[in-house]
């Protein structure tokens, strides 16, 4: 099953994430930073697992991450 992975501390609360997939992600009011929905925190590093039919829209949200923080795995 498909995975994201998201390096949280590093994000720039740039919003593309939420353009593309808005049903995962979402800008935290308290710090400006994107947060996924659903995600297991693991040291600082977040991880949901997703369908295949929400594969593409966060393979798109990971390609504009201007920071390159959000990765997801086949």
């Amino acid at each position: 099953m498909p995975k994201i992975i998201h390096y949280r501390n590093k994000c720039i609360g740039c919003n593309s994430c939420v353009e593309h997939a808005p049903s995962f992600w979402n800008i935290n009011k308290h710090d400006g930073k994107s947060d996924l929905h659903g995600a297991k925190n693991k040291n600082g590093v977040f991880v949901t697992e997703i369908t295949m039919l929400d594969l593409e829209k966060n393979k798109k949200a990971a390609k504009d991450c201007p920071v390159r923080i959000i990765k997801v795995e086949e």
